[in-house]
């Protein structure tokens, strides 16, 4: 079997030119993921300060599955709480985006846009399928996030997961020239978005899955129509019209709507977010911290216990 802390070092999994390699790592990954939306819950008392039990089980539910979703009964709203979790997992250097508060997390609720958001998370508008960070550059690549309910919508507001690592299985096992395609460093670019005062972000381009220099596997991807440029290719096109296909057919989607004191926490997988309605008296509010780390994997005997 192939360990959690190794896994991604030794003899690359990614690299295409490593057929064995894939091959042992495709049969551990397959072996050990979610069978069931429970798989994916793990009981905290308090998400501020874990047990050693509920870390070991966060960070083994993490490896298998890309993230794991805890429930406590901790619903205060308290900005604090998704640093404190994501450090408890190793989770420290925090990517304090523009629209995030001072400490660095962001209040997801619909906003107006004289605030000055009028960005779609902001809005109780659906998402699409997107890893966070695709317009950041490779120095801001996000690795990980917290995501902690302190209120749900009125109705609607579901999230839907996908390991973006069965995402690369999938499309990988049927096409290892449409991998390479979308590992091409001009994949897929975010032209720059101008700001009253000029440019407020520069283009953006890279590939959609790349290997971090620790040898495990990132992607950034959108599912956005406009503001983007794909390469203009033919096996380009192929390989984003199969993905495409993977998000909407894979039995791996598993789709989930947190409760007060649940949340997610993991690595930055494929998620979206269907449309809701909001109480106006009670609207719909996450906290949300996302880090340039990715989380620390269980020690060898918490796994085996695991």
């Amino acid at each position: 079997m192939i360990e959690p802390r190794s896994r991604c070092r030794a003899a690359n999994p990614f690299d295409l030119g490593n057929e064995a390699g894939y091959r042992r790592w495709r049969h551990w990954k397959l072996a050990l993921q979610p069978r069931q939306l429970q798989d994916l819950f793990v009981d905290v008392r308090d998400p501020h300060d874990l047990s050693a039990g509920e870390r070991s089980a966060l960070q083994a539910c993490i490896a298998r599955a890309g993230v794991a979703i805890y429930r406590s009964r901790v619903v205060d709203d308290d900005p604090d709480l998704p640093r404190r979790l994501g450090a408890q997992l190793g989770l420290h250097r925090l990517d304090a985006n523009w629209l995030a508060q001072e400490d660095g997390v962001s209040r997801i609720t619909v906003s107006g846009a004289s605030d000055g958001h009028g960005f779609i998370p902001y809005t109780n508008h659906p998402i699409g399928w997107h890893t966070d960070g695709y317009y950041h550059p490779q120095r801001r690549r996000i690795r990980g996030m917290v995501l902690h309910c302190v209120r749900p919508a009125a109705s609607g507001g579901e999230n839907a997961l996908l390991d973006h690592e069965l995402a690369y299985i999938a499309l990988r096992d049927r096409s290892p020239r449409l991998v390479q395609a979308l590992m091409e460093p001009d994949a897929m670019t975010i032209p720059e978005r101008r700001g009253e005062d000029g440019v407020a972000r520069p283009a953006q381009g890279g590939p959609v899955f790349s290997i971090d220099d620790d040898g495990c596997l990132h992607m950034r991807y959108t599912a956005r129509t406009r503001s983007i440029a794909w390469k203009d290719d033919e096996v380009t096109a192929a390989a984003v019209a199969m993905l495409r296909d993977v998000m909407k057919q894979s039995p791996a989607v598993w789709r989930v709507r947190l409760q007060p004191g649940m949340g997610m926490v993991g690595h930055n997988v494929l998620h979206e977010r269907s449309a809701f309605t909001d109480d106006p008296r009670s609207p719909r509010l996450l906290l949300r911290a996302r880090f340039l780390d990715r989380v620390q994997p269980p020690t060898e005997a918490s796994w085996r216990n695991g």
